[in-house]
């Protein structure tokens, strides 16, 4: 009983530390920068698909099939997903707020139905199986398997982490601060704020992909459904729960929601009778959006958030728009 538990709480951190990267990336996009992207799934998407199809074996009838190795296939997937991201990018970048997350909505639905009807890429509804799992070997023994998958993927996020905290702290993270507060003060500091956007939104789509990488060589398995508008709102959640700007906060989030997400699914599927298990995940969403008003309502920066809010202007009369600070 206790091993068992100890693999569940392995394979419940592993979940939540994927979901720490696509929160990342997003902190990047939005937290960072002010781009309200509503089409995480689809970026998650692109990277996992691309992995699967890099590193599985041939099968006839599809494309791809490539067997590559996993690191191999997770790195494909990063550069997929951020060049899907920077064409995205050039294309709906000049838009604001709600007309960006109009559009980045659309083109996750795009994808999705791309996903669901090309079979001879993406196996259509019937998805992706066969995909290589990292310590594969290691499988006979659920709690050592679970806790190798931990150790790898615990890595791989804190390396992520470690890497965004640089950049938040670097002259390129302050720039991107500036221009999410005002682009025009970046703007006549010399900076290009359409240009900071695009390498922002590329930067964080090449994170999300990674994530659905892993996801897919975790699992073994993809398909269409994993990648519904319900993804997005959960990573969206998470990085609102965490605190917005803070990159500690968006990995906070992601283990918090994911655990409060997996707590309720485990309830309702106990108090709801069999036929009606259909109707838990509408209950999830409702749990996760009433948790989401109570946390808005006590903590409006979030857990961990306000680390990047502009502050008061020190004695000297600057800012974080100052150039000094910009270069």
């Amino acid at each position: 009983m206790i091993l068992d538990l100890i693999a569940y709480g392995a394979f419940f951190l592993t979940t939540a530390l994927t979901y720490a990267i696509m929160c990342l990336g997003l902190n990047v996009q939005w937290g960072q920068t002010g781009l309200f992207n509503v089409g995480v799934a689809g970026f998650v998407a692109v990277g996992a698909y691309v992995s699967a199809l890099s590193t599985t074996p041939p099968l006839a009838g599809r494309f791809g099939g490539f067997g590559l190795p996993i690191v191999a296939g997770c790195l494909i997937a990063m550069v997929a997903s951020g060049a899907c991201a920077g064409l995205v990018g050039t294309i709906t970048l000049r838009l604001r707020a709600d007309y960006l997350a109009i559009t980045t909505f659309g083109i996750a639905i795009a994808i999705e139905l791309v996903a669901l009807n090309a079979q001879s890429l993406t196996g259509g509804p019937f998805g992706i199986g066969f995909i290589p799992r990292p310590f594969g070997t290691l499988a006979p023994s659920p709690i050592v398997f679970d806790s190798a998958n931990l150790a790898l993927v615990a890595g791989v996020a804190c390396l992520v982490f470690l890497a965004m905290e640089r950049l938040a702290r670097s002259p390129w993270g302050r720039v991107l601060r500036s221009i999410r507060e005002d682009d025009a003060a970046a703007a006549s500091l010399g900076k290009n704020p359409n240009r900071y956007r695009l390498q922002a939104f590329a930067l964080g789509g090449s994170l999300m992909g990674l994530a659905g990488a892993l996801q897919a060589h975790l699992i073994g398995f993809i398909a269409p459904d994993n990648y519904l508008p319900a993804l997005t709102f959960q990573v969206w959640t998470m990085l609102i729960v965490g605190g917005a700007g803070s990159n500690a906060g968006a990995v906070a989030g992601a283990i918090v929601v994911w655990g409060l997400w997996s707590l309720s699914g485990l309830l309702t599927s106990l108090l709801l009778p069999g036929d009606q298990q259909a109707r838990a995940a509408s209950l999830q969403i409702v749990a996760i959006g009433v948790m989401l008003v109570v946390i808005l309502l006590v903590r409006p920066r979030g857990l961990l958030g306000g680390s990047f809010r502009r502050r008061p202007p020190p004695n000297d009369g600057g800012s974080e728009l100052d150039a000094g600070k910009l270069v």
